[in-house]
């Protein structure tokens, strides 16, 4: 697994995403808060949305630190990355057969 990637096999993509929740992430000021949970291990990573997210892509989903945005963009400006997160969850989500749930919650002025 390379050190930018926390989960691979998701049974959503951006595409799937509702209109209305992409109205809010597009929104000026809109943040959101990715909680990842495995095996009883919770960590969350606040972000920004922008109102230059394309939020198309059908495979990829991207949360990035810096302000870049194309089509697997989710959210810019994250106060994590992969190598930021708890070793014990990185542990966790190591093994192919482990189940995540993550949950993204987005709040717009």
């Amino acid at each position: 697994m390379g050190d930018c990637i926390v989960v691979v096999g998701v049974d959503k993509n951006l595409a799937d995403l509702s209109d209305e929740f992409k109205e809010q992430l597009r929104c000026p000021n809109a943040r959101l808060t990715i909680t990842i949970e495995t095996d009883g291990i919770t960590e969350c990573i606040h972000a920004c949305g922008s109102p230059n997210l394309l939020l198309t892509h059908e495979s990829d989903i991207v949360v990035r630190k810096s302000q870049h945005v194309d089509s697997r963009t989710l959210a810019v400006c994250a106060d994590k990355a992969a190598n930021d997160l708890s070793r014990k969850l990185m542990e966790k989500l190591r093994n192919p057969a482990q189940k995540a749930k993550i949950t993204l919650t987005v709040s717009a002025p």
